[in-house]
């Protein structure tokens, strides 16, 4: 079994995948209201899946 630290960049990179992929999915598609709140969220979740994904471990 994989430890932690093996599987916390791979939810990273999925975070972020996600995010893309909502943020691309309202592009056409929703009212205008719908599309800013998922462009904010789609914000946080790239910068949180970011740091996720390139946290040093080598301490």
């Amino acid at each position: 079994m994989a430890d932690r630290e093996q599987r916390t960049p791979f939810y990273g990179v999925v975070m972020i995948l996600a995010a893309l992929g909502a943020s691309m999915a309202v592009t056409y598609y929703g009212p205008t209201w719908f599309r800013v709140i998922v462009y904010i969220l789609t914000v946080v979740v790239i910068m949180v899946g970011g740091v996720m994904t390139f946290r040093d471990y080598s301490r």
